[in-house]
């Protein structure tokens, strides 16, 4: 067998004391075998090419000691053959060890696929002077030259140029004396093309001693390419900033570089047959191995995940990414996996999210309390802001001033500043808690405490440790003995500002095992504590505002609501919600003669203050024009005459809805006139309920209600439509319920839904005619808009049970003036009250006259005893009375002055087609004084 190499193998065999030995056997062994061996030999020899007659041996002996001595033989005989091996060579013999059959399927699998297949390897054996002896498949395939076409022919044929075949008879020359030689040449393709190759020239020695050489040969750009990769790799795996490991199928490393041995903080070849389990700290390696066979069994990489370092001793963070290793075959060789140390980058974008979620906690607490004008509210929110995102407790602590809308103090603050805690968050629950932030606490300090400094210099603190903390507020304080038994370990104290004054204080304190505060918490505080100062300051500065525009609007509005006969009344008055919009809602309860009385419900369109004027200047029209005792729609009319009068200014008219109702207990008639005014509500009590006696303060029994149908007429300052009064009769004990629209109105719903709401909460049964407003106000729909709400609700009776009434009707004749005497006289006295009588004839005598005098239809005379004696003269002619002053000589024309002069009170109204008389007289005991 022959050895390959540097020629080292023959100088190896001719240096052992045997070779020679067996050499001389091997020669004696052919002569006692007659001229079978040498005919052979001589056939095998012919057959490479060797001319008869020159002794082989000697040659090759020659050749020998020349390769041994270095020096290149004169002539070297051209073997084309296979020098026979003198039937030692040929017999059987027991396999090499390591060499038994292989396995055909397994080494199979790696003749696929391997990188032969990049590079090809054609090999070339030629004799010592450049003749080619053999030429394997794959030099054809690279060359294209067949065999049968190169065999015996020398090597010299495949160059170009002389150059070229000097350098190769130059490099053979070298390899016979070397033993080796390589480098680079370029090669004749049999399609003319040049291939430029790279050649490795061995020297090789047969059993015989008989040299040879082996060429080599590989293209050029493949090794070229392939060394380039090899290189990238070599650099890549060295010289990387990268970790880089390489792990085989049972994930042991068979590979890292010193960059991860760096960052494992272990040796480079102590990771070599080792897992990740086994080389880091048990809780990283858990993680880092589950990675590992996620990408072992399913092949998809895992790109740039970020873990916390597993050293301890170097915190940080690590980026790793794996992907699976295949061979060209496709059979899974391991994983390789890249890790990055991204402490920087990681704490970078950590700093950038830590300030994105600052960002978002200033914007969110400013949408929060963007729209609202409660101070308490706004400090709540606050609270609720802060906690958990940057701190585990927070409260926030106002000036008295501030809460309740007064004016800022001018003077500096002291222990004797007043400071309530009006909102508070924690991250948990329990005695604790609340002993440190009980909302509406009163604070208390000592002037050389953390928050009486921070009070009066407006500079912000941060403290720190169980010291600093109890510097608090003052010593001994048990809100601060709270604080550290939950473990509060770093405070800040941070001012709220407005307009340069310090308003409050934000405390917000850590606990447990969360880090303490920074300067740059300190500095995010003291900015969200600014944006919180302005929101206070504005709620504060609207409440004052709005308490001034309650004040003004309530002063618009009756003090006192009179409970007139026959009649209970509960109102209620809801200001709205929006600012210090207060809105021009109103209503009224008008005593009037004859033991009547006017409900009035308005609405001015608009808000602020000089819809509040206005509605008070209109309120003042109306309830002077219900003195002259005019009917529902007369009065309405009037109103809107003065329309430019009660107008909020020049260039704006005025625009207000109205309803007016008069109810007369005696008569149980109720007349109603409306002006562009929701309508109204009446509830008639059921079954027999309407029989009983109406008591003030008596439970409501409920029952069916209805919407009264009126005309609708045209809103005040309008115009266009007339104005039309509706007169019905009223059963004992009903609730008529008036209302603006903010109580039936909302942005999504017809008026007609909040109408049948009010109706079907009035229907049912209450305790008492308060608790029936309460529970309207109740059921306000949440999505109405925030208008002002005016209710009145009236129970209508017939009068106080066992009121002494009287009425008559008399013809228009002079006999009625007598007959109504004779009838005033006598229920006077079935009454008890003579000493009316004279009086009592006298005007009404008076009166009945002026009726008889003027009117052509019957006459009617009522009496009514209650709180004074009421007299009520009526007939159908519809001119209202008027008092003259009559001459010394005049006969007639005094009876109206007599009646001014000693009735109580005296006056006429309208009713009907007709009018009505009326005048009071004092009971006995009940008389006015002079004066």
């Amino acid at each position: 067998m022959s050895s390959t190499g540097n020629g080292g193998g023959e100088r190896r065999a001719q240096a052992s004391p045997r070779w020679g030995q067996r050499a001389a056997a091997a020669g004696a062994g052919a002569s006692r075998s007659g001229r079978t061996f040498g005919r052979a030999a001589a056939r095998a020899r012919l057959r490479r090419g060797v001319r008869p007659g020159r002794p082989t041996p000697p040659a090759a002996a020659r050749a020998r000691r020349r390769s041994d001595d270095g020096e290149p033989p004169a002539t070297l005989p051209i073997v084309l053959g296979t020098p026979a091996t003198a039937g030692i060579r040929s017999r059987p013999t027991l396999p090499f060890p390591g060499t038994e059959a292989p396995d055909a399927d397994r080494f199979g699998e790696y003749s696929r696929g391997s990188l032969f297949d990049v590079v090809k390897v054609a090999i070339a054996i030629l004799d010592t002077s450049g003749r080619v002896v053999l030429w394997s498949p794959a030099a054809e395939e690279l060359l294209g030259w067949p065999s049968e076409l190169l065999v015996g022919r020398r090597i010299d044929e495949l160059l170009y140029g002389d150059e070229l075949v000097a350098q190769a008879r130059a490099a053979i020359q070298e390899a016979l004396r070397q033993g080796r030689w390589q480098g680079l040449t370029e090669l004749r393709h049999r399609d003319g093309e040049g291939v430029v190759v790279e050649a490795r020239v061995s020297l090789l020695v047969d059993g015989d001693g008989t040299p040879f050489l082996q060429a080599a040969l590989a293209e050029a750009r493949a090794l070229q390419a392939v060394e380039h990769d090899l290189a990238v790799r070599d650099a890549l795996f060295e010289q990387s900033p990268l970790g880089i490991a390489i792990l085989d199928g049972d994930l042991r490393y068979t590979a890292v570089n010193q960059t991860l041995a760096d960052m494992n903080g272990v040796a480079a070849q102590d990771h070599v047959g080792r897992t990740t389990g086994e080389t880091l700290p048990e809780r990283a390696a858990d993680e880092i191995t589950a990675i590992q066979r996620q990408v072992l069994a399913t092949g998809e990489p895992v790109i740039d995940v970020t873990l916390a370092s597993p050293i301890t001793a170097r915190s940080g963070f690590r980026s790793i990414s794996y992907s699976r290793l295949t061979d060209r075959a496709g059979r899974v060789l391991g994983i390789s996996g890249t890790v990055m140390d991204v402490t920087e980058r990681y704490r970078a974008v950590a700093k950038v999210e830590h300030a994105r979620r600052r960002l978002s906690l200033l914007n969110e607490f400013g949408s929060r309390v963007g729209d609202l004008l409660d101070a308490s509210r706004i400090a709540q929110e606050l609270a609720s802001a802060v906690v958990p995102r940057l701190t585990d407790h927070a409260a926030v602590i106002l000036l008295q001033a501030v809460a309740h809308g007064d004016d800022l103090p001018r003077h500096g603050h002291d222990r004797r500043t007043s400071l309530l805690q009006l909102g508070t968050a924690s991250v948990q629950d329990g005695p604790e808690v609340e002993v440190m932030l009980r909302r509406g606490a009163r604070i208390t300090f000592a002037e050389d405490s953390a928050c009486g400094r921070v009070l009066r210099t407006g500079v912000p603190e941060l403290l720190s440790g169980a010291g600093e903390l109890d510097d608090v507020t003052y010593p001994g304080d048990p809100k601060m003995q709270a604080a550290q038994e939950l473990g509060v370990h770093s405070m800040l104290v941070v001012p709220l500002r407005a307009r340069g004054i310090v308003i409050g204080l934000l405390l917000v304190s850590r606990a447990g095992y969360r880090e303490g505060f920074d300067r740059d918490d300190l500095a995010f505080t003291v900015e969200l504590a600014d944006r919180a100062g302005s929101s206070l300051d504005n709620a504060r500065l609207y409440a004052r505002e709005r308490t001034a525009a309650l004040t003004l609007q309530r002063t618009l509005l009756p003090q006192q609501v009179p409970q007139p006969t026959g009649v209970e009344v509960a109102y209620r008055y809801v200001p709205g919600s929006i600012g210090t919009e207060v809105g021009g809602d109103w209503f009224d309860v008008i005593p009037l003669p004859g033991d009547r009385t006017a409900l009035v419900v308005g609405d001015v369109m608009g808000h602020g203050l000089r819809a509040a004027a206005t509605m008070g200047r209109l309120r003042t029209a109306v309830r002077t024009l219900a003195g002259l005792d005019l009917p529902p729609d007369v009065l309405l009319r009037h109103v809107h005459e003065l329309a430019d009068d009660l107008a909020q200014g020049p260039d704006e008219a005025l625009l207000a809805t109205c309803i007016y109702a008069v109810f007369d207990p005696t008569s149980a008639r109720l007349v109603v006139a409306k002006a562009g005014h929701i309508p109204p509500v009446l509830i008639v009590p059921a079954g027999g309920s309407e029989q009983q006696p109406t008591r003030n303060g008596g439970p409501l029994p409920g029952g069916e209600g209805r919407v009264l149908e009126l005309p609708s007429g045209a809103p005040l300052g309008v115009g266009g439509v007339p104005f039309e009064s509706v007169e019905l009769k009223i059963p004992e004990g009903s609730l008529l319920a008036l209302c603006t629209d903010g109580l039936v109105e909302s942005r999504d719903k017809d008026l007609d839904v909040g109408l049948g709401r009010l109706l079907m909460v009035l229907e049912q049964p209450y305790g008492s005619i308060q608790q029936a407003c309460e529970a309207v106000l109740d059921t306000m729909e949440q999505g109405r808009e925030p208008d002002d709400v005016a209710l009145l609700l009236a129970r209508l009776g017939h009068g106080h049970a066992g009121t002494p009434t009287a009425g008559w009707t008399l013809p228009a004749e002079p006999t009625a003036v007598s007959r109504a005497r004779r009838l005033v006289r006598a229920a006077l006295a079935e009454w008890g009250v003579e000493e009316l009588t004279d009086v009592a004839e006298l005007l009404v005598s008076e009166l009945v006259t002026n009726s008889v005098r003027y009117a052509s239809a019957p006459i009617g005379v009522r009496l009514t005893l209650g709180d004074t004696l009421m007299v009520e003269v009526s007939d159908p002619l519809p001119d209202p009375p008027r008092e003259r002053h009559a001459a010394e000589a005049d006969e007639g024309g005094r009876g109206l002055e007599l009646v001014r002069r000693m009735a109580l009170r005296w006056g006429a109204r309208a009713e009907g087609m007709g009018k009505v008389v009326w005048f009071e007289q004092a009971l006995p005991g009940n008389e006015p004084d002079d004066e």
